[in-house]
């Protein structure tokens, strides 16, 4: 991996000074309200598998593939769907990203059988990573200069929304409705959503013809930014490889009802929102220390629900807190993958949705697999510990890097050089 330390960006809070008193534009929030029906599918299953695979007759491990499939068409759809509408004007891709996420979800809403709706959840997952890459461009741009981390803890806040509100909601729903009634309630949303996106983003003012995807791909010759990758797949494997599986650990072995489960969702749902807008708004001054601090303390809580998963309130706690420090983060580093590979904001910001849900992936797939083993419910949490301190490695090799490009290149007055703040230009 070749990395000119002279030119790595270093920390500064000049910009962060200069940006106090900034909104940030309405646009941002109408994306995040998309984000929030994008990412309430990703996780609403993790609410009802037991009642999804009870009414589809098959295992929980079977029915957890719906997360696993999901994830994997995100990972596949951000980048491929980035690139094959390149020349598509933003808007566009958005609006046709909702109606093929809400076809999606009537076929899953009308199907019983497996293979059909993990091919269902498949294609809605290719839409969702269409959305989230280029809603996380639009709202970088929108926001400006020393604001692209806080406008990526709004859009980032609206899919942990959806932990808070949407996950536990569809449980909720479940319980008088059947689980095909949640699915049915998103697609209204995705239709909801393409309305208020098509009334408040605007037209895109750059001409597209000229957009190159070859200079897109060799934009992404980066270094730092393929570290940053990969703390974006360990710190979000870590933490969905123990709450993809969160709900057996609930029944089983802290002694909770089936009905009681969304009410202890809502906790991780509330501390990945505020960890979220927390991260978002101190990641432009700190984003390094940030980063490391994150994975360290995510470790720790995994490692501690392990130890009291048998004590309902402390479990409670460290669920919430699970949340908090464990997608904190996320907007930090997808802030840093954006400005390293600057020259292509929009395949770089694919590749953030991308790593988010490679860790999701493997890590998904390889919970189940620890909860059929010998450990049991515990196994998941296990796994998540191992996973998020994987972080430690490259957020701590970047913030080496800053280090030392900070001393060979002190920052010249009235020049921010913040990877979290450099511009996103389209």
């Amino acid at each position: 991996m070749n990395v000119d330390e002279r030119r790595l960006p270093v920390p500064s809070g000049t910009t962060a000074r200069r940006t106090t008193g900034r909104r940030i534009p309405l646009v941002v929030y109408i994306l995040a309200a998309g984000t929030f029906t994008m990412l309430t599918t990703e996780f609403i299953v993790a609410g009802i598998l037991t009642q999804l695979a009870a009414d589809l007759e098959i295992s929980i491990s079977q029915a957890g593939l719906l997360i696993t499939v999901f994830a994997a068409g995100m990972v596949i759809g951000a980048p491929l769907m980035a690139l094959l509408t390149l020349r598509l004007p933003k808007r566009l891709t958005l609006l046709l990203a909702l109606a093929v996420f809400a076809t999606g979800h009537v076929v899953v809403a009308l199907g019983s059988n497996l293979q059909l709706l993990l091919m269902a959840r498949f294609i809605t997952a290719l839409a969702t990573g269409a959305f989230w890459a280029i809603a996380g461009v639009v709202a970088a741009k929108s926001a400006g200069p020393g604001m692209a981390s806080r406008a990526l803890g709004i859009i980032n806040a609206g899919g942990m929304l959806a932990t808070v509100l949407g996950v536990p909601l569809g449980a909720f729903a479940t319980q008088y409705f059947g689980w095909r009634g949640s699915f049915w309630g998103l697609a209204a949303l995705a239709v909801v959503s393409a309305v208020l996106i098509a009334r408040f983003v605007p037209q895109d003012k750059a001409k597209h013809s000229g957009v190159s995807v070859r200079n897109e791909i060799a934009g992404l010759a980066s270094g730092p930014m393929w570290l940053t990758l990969a703390a974006c797949a360990t710190t979000t494997g870590g933490v969905l490889a123990a709450y993809s599986y969160i709900s057996p650990l609930l029944v089983d072995a802290t002694g909770f009802s089936e009905i009681s489960i969304p009410l202890v969702l809502i906790g991780f749902g509330i501390g990945s929102l505020v960890g979220s807008l927390v991260g978002g708004r101190l990641g432009d001054a700190h984003p390094h220390l940030l980063t490391i601090i994150a994975p360290a303390v995510s470790t720790l809580i995994l490692l501690a629900i392990c130890l009291l998963s048998d004590q309902k309130l402390p479990t409670i706690a460290l669920i919430a807190l699970l949340g908090f420090f464990g997608l904190g983060a996320n907007p930090i580093l997808a802030s840093l993958a954006i400005a390293y590979g600057k020259k292509a904001p929009t395949m770089a910001s694919s590749l953030t949705v991308a790593g988010f849900n490679a860790g999701t992936v493997l890590a998904s797939w390889a919970g189940g697999k620890a909860l059929e083993s010998s450990m049991g419910t515990t196994g998941p949490m296990l796994l998540g510990a191992c996973v998020a301190v994987l972080t430690l490695i490259p957020v701590t090799i970047l913030a080496i890097l800053a280090r030392r490009s900070a001393r060979h290149e002190p920052l010249r007055a009235g020049n921010d050089l913040n990877p979290a703040r450099l511009p996103c230009r389209n």
